[in-house]
């Protein structure tokens, strides 16, 4: 039996609305295609399918095995086609590209005068919308015509389209430049989190010295501004340097806000500069801006015409939901962020196929931060369980070396402590295998060992020593990451004045309003 999420028919068949399932029929019957048609027999069959099953199929008597492989080709092919003339998925860049297709034809059939006057016009089209990869290919269509067909309809047409060719190209290869080089941070940024010492810092400036194109900021466009924001941003996250952080993700926002017609053609850019301008007021504990970007982008993503689809509505789950915890999280309000947990399980079933297994255990790992918070411990060990024992996750170490910190508090917490040695070996033996064995998981992983060395009477003065010993880090450049994942300081706090962690964090979010 074919996995589910493996068999791409199957998934793309899953992932069809009522009215596209219905436009699909109506594309076939348009087709002349007898309603027995062994593809549409096949679809509705996949569509009734809960799981994909081959076996059902051949016995089914739709087709034999040996066909099976090109009948799905087929039905996959048809579907997409399908998909494309529905007016939903009619936007700029599909017209453009749209009009290209068209005007090839007409190229193809010698027609080149009306070749050209559609091409100009998808020309206007995608530099006005700031496609200029295929505004680049329109041009080279056009510099083929004039080779073979001299219109002589426009003087010193060959300079103007060599001229064209010339702009558009090197544009294209400075956004190259820049979406590699945003590629490339981002990929460490999820490989191993924020730089962890002097060496990991030495080396992300250098890659970043050595590729960032020199510019002139006042003299590009939209979408080349937008990828030296994003590669400016990913560069501040990694260094942890929060504040140039938020300066680029709101430089990256206001892109979208000088253009609002940009939103509509790139609303997963809008959708991920919103989140990142959230992730850097988060980190500077910015509660009130914060909490304000957060409706703002609640209130466009609810509004009526904002692009929907699939791909957009699990970004919009994502991005929101996070936000929405971070934003407990700043204000100490974990028991009133609860009402979440329902709501992010069921966005996960519901959006698993589109959002990818680091997102989901970011997710994990913010809500047993949330019952942590709540003094449910073992709920919050039950989440950070499903990081730890995932063998899939090869990004993000820190996260996985961070679960399994908490997880270590969490079980003290609880109270089960019965096993808590076996835990501290294995995790101590995970962070030095991961080279993420630093001063503040040495000092939490020292105290938790001597534990049960330590009398009740002296339990105090021991979290008063500790506490003393993480303050020295909280500025530090590379142990203050320890205090991202997790609010060690206030639940120190909070042992030591006997409050919940959540009170602590509470006033401490009022006092920075003050």
């Amino acid at each position: 039996m074919t996995n589910t999420q493996k068999d791409n028919l199957f998934v793309l068949i899953k992932s069809l609305s009522k009215s596209e399932k219905r436009q699909f029929k109506l594309y076939v019957g348009r087709l002349g295609v007898n309603s027995d048609a062994k593809f549409l027999a096949l679809f509705n069959l996949l569509d009734k399918l809960k799981s994909y099953d081959e076996q059902q199929i051949l016995a089914s008597g739709i087709v034999k095995k040996a066909q099976l492989s090109n009948l799905k080709a087929h039905l996959y092919k048809q579907i997409l086609i399908s998909l494309r003339l529905n007016p939903v998925n009619q936007n700029i860049r599909v017209q453009i590209r749209e009009q290209l297709d068209f005007a090839t034809i007409l190229y193809q059939k010698g027609l080149y005068k009306q070749s050209l006057k559609l091409l100009e016009k998808a020309k206007v089209m995608a530099i006005e919308h700031e496609e200029k990869n295929v505004a680049y290919e329109i041009v080279e269509l056009e510099k083929i015509i004039e080779t073979q067909y001299i219109t002589r309809s426009i003087p010193d047409r060959a300079e103007e389209l060599s001229t064209q060719a010339k702009e558009l190209s090197t544009q294209n290869e400075l956004t190259s430049k820049l979406s590699n080089l945003s590629l490339q941070l981002y990929s460490m940024m999820l490989k191993v989190g924020y730089v962890r010492n002097d060496e990991d810092l030495r080396a992300v400036q250098d890659y970043f010295d050595s590729h960032i194109p020199e510019v002139q900021p006042e003299k590009l466009g939209f979408r080349e501004k937008l990828w030296l924001y994003k590669a400016h941003l990913w560069y501040s996250f990694l260094i942890q340097d929060f504040l140039s952080s938020y300066k680029y993700a709101s430089k990256w926002v206001d892109l979208f806000k000088d253009d609002p017609e940009m939103i509509n053609l790139n609303p997963v850019f809008y959708l991920k500069g919103n989140h990142y301008l959230l992730e850097s007021l988060f980190f500077v504990k910015y509660a009130s801006q914060f909490k304000s970007t957060l409706e703002k982008l609640e209130k466009t993503v609810e509004r009526a015409d904002f692009p929907k689809n699939d791909n957009i509505g699990s970004l919009a789950f994502l991005y929101v939901n996070s936000n929405r915890l971070n934003l407990h999280f700043l204000e100490g309000t974990f028991e009133k962020g609860l009402y979440l947990v329902n709501i992010i399980e069921y966005g996960i079933k519901k959006h698993r196929d589109r959002i990818d297994e680091h997102h989901i255990m970011v997710l994990y790992y913010k809500i047993a931060c949330l019952y942590f918070g709540t003094g449910e411990n073992r709920k919050c060990i039950e989440y950070l369980k499903r990081i730890i024992n995932n063998k899939n996750l090869k990004m993000r170490e820190d996260l996985m070396c961070f679960a399994r910190v908490l997880s270590l508090v969490a079980h003290y917490e609880a109270g089960m402590d019965y096993h808590l040695e076996v835990q501290l070996k294995s995790t101590y033996k995970f962070l030095l295998k991961m080279n993420d064995l630093h001063a503040v998981q040495k000092e939490m992983i020292k105290f938790l060992r001597n534990l049960g060395n330590i009398y009740p009477t002296e339990l105090k003065k021991e979290f008063k020593k500790l506490y003393d010993e993480l303050k020295k880090y909280e500025d530090h450049p590379y142990e203050k990451r320890a205090f991202l994942y997790l609010d060690i300081l206030s639940w120190l706090e909070s042992h030591l004045e006997n409050r919940p962690v959540s009170e602590i964090i509470r006033e401490k979010a009022i006092s920075l309003t003050r």
